[in-house]
């Protein structure tokens, strides 16, 4: 089942995953603003949702092919941005009279131009890894050992997600031994999450090639991650 990629008239589902993708997306960017310990992990709150974020991509990819997917990326990133800016501009406004929720509202939803630059680098960095190494490995093992290719993908995507993002975000903010501890419990929390979800993920690309009649293999495809019209 193979479709060119431009042809997308009878795509039903398409849409709907890209919007439950951006949604969890810009959901656990606000969520990240608080530091959660569960056990012995500590992590973001941010965390207990993004990860359903590369489980779309994965979805995304192996369904519909890395172009696709690019768009949906690149969709995420633009929305991403737009929240942030928005909730910058309103922070910077005067209050109204009476309204004294500003220092509270600064603390949660106030966007720091590091915490923005972290996000939407670590997405982006993080987010196209996970699509290459997807595509690339279902076209070498001829579509094969699904199981291995979205777990490895992940393994590498978050992997660049974590690294970048706690580190711009959160180094001279805690002390290094929490940095660790944050970036440490996110890596194996995502890694986990991603594991636990696979027969679902199983579950979904099936149902979804059967439904849209396409299982598209990335042989001719330009991986270039900037190419975001085509």
């Amino acid at each position: 089942m193979e479709r060119p990629i431009g042809d997308n008239s009878s795509y039903r589902y398409f849409d709907i995953i890209v919007g439950l993708f951006v949604a969890v997306l810009l959901i656990s960017n606000i969520a990240s603003t608080k530091i959660v310990q569960i056990w012995r992990f500590t992590f973001d709150g941010g965390t207990i949702l993004f990860p359903l974020s590369y489980i779309f991509g994965d979805i995304l990819t192996e369904v519909y092919g890395y172009r696709k997917s690019r768009k949906a990326i690149w969709t995420g990133f633009f929305c991403a941005l737009l929240m942030s800016v928005i909730l910058g501009i309103i922070g910077v406004m005067k209050p109204a009279n009476g309204w004294e929720l500003q220092e509270a509202y600064m603390s949660i939803l106030g966007q720091t131009p590091r915490i923005v630059a972290a996000s939407l680098l670590a997405y982006f960095a993080g987010e196209f890894s996970n699509s290459f190494i997807l595509a690339k490995m279902k076209v070498f093992t001829g579509g094969r050992w699904l199981a291995a290719r979205t777990i490895g993908s992940t393994v590498v995507g978050e992997g660049v997600d974590t690294i970048l993002f706690v580190l711009i975000a959160f180094t001279g903010v805690y002390s290094m031994s929490l940095v660790v501890a944050i970036m440490v419990s996110n890596y194996i929390f995502k890694v986990l999450l991603e594991v636990l979800f696979t027969p679902l993920t199983y579950k979904v690309v099936n149902t979804l090639k059967r439904a849209e009649g396409v299982d598209y293999y990335d042989y001719h495809t330009d991986f270039n991650p900037f190419i975001f019209l085509k």
